[in-house]
């Protein structure tokens, strides 16, 4: 938990994108964050995060549905989606908070 709150506390927003192995729609995902990383470079973090794996983090954020998408900047969450979202929703997002 302490190097999970050490990535996200950034003036530089950070996309975590919470998921699991066995999720479909968490599959689909990694090409869309693949261009969101294209587009905005290192103005924006990107994290994937295995809930099965680290149970803790999810339990503390309410990750009930994977995939969850949240944002934090300076170590708070400020945004949070659940479900698959496309990549131009994904940067409007991230170009709001950089």
């Amino acid at each position: 938990m302490a190097k999970f709150s050490e990535l996200v506390n950034s003036d530089k927003p950070v996309l975590i994108d919470f998921s699991a192995e066995w999720c479909g729609p968490c599959k689909m995902m990694a090409p869309i964050l693949k261009e969101v990383a294209g587009v905005l470079g290192d103005k924006a973090r990107i994290l994937k995060i295995d809930v099965d794996r680290n149970q803790d983090i999810a339990r503390k954020y309410g990750i009930v549905s994977v995939p969850t998408l949240m944002i934090f900047k300076n170590g708070g969450a400020v945004f949070r989606q659940s479900g698959l979202m496309q990549a131009p929703q994904i940067i409007d997002t991230l170009k709001r908070l950089v």
